[in-house]
């Protein structure tokens, strides 16, 4: 008789909590995916963006050289009115 009432329990209360936990985990599971997919997918975009990123850097040290130049012909231009 208490095998029947344990299987009974089992079936009963063991077996659905455990399905619903299973769901949570597997809906869980579901969501970690789609996110991972989301950051893939913006990872690869990002990548083609940054193929310029070398020409971009070489015209930015080109632009600072330049800059420098300028302040440095401006300073010597004070200096000379100033001193």
């Amino acid at each position: 008789m208490l095998w029947w009432i344990g299987n009974l329990v089992l079936l009963l209360v063991v077996v659905p909590v455990a399905l619903a936990l299973l769901n949570r985990v597997l809906a869980a599971l579901e969501r970690i995916r789609k996110a991972s997919d989301d950051i893939l997918a913006g990872g690869v975009a990002l990548a083609g963006e940054l193929e310029t990123t070398p020409d971009l850097l070489a015209t930015t040290d080109r632009t600072i050289e330049e800059v420098a130049d300028g302040a440095v012909r401006y300073a010597g231009s004070v200096a000379k009115l100033l001193g």
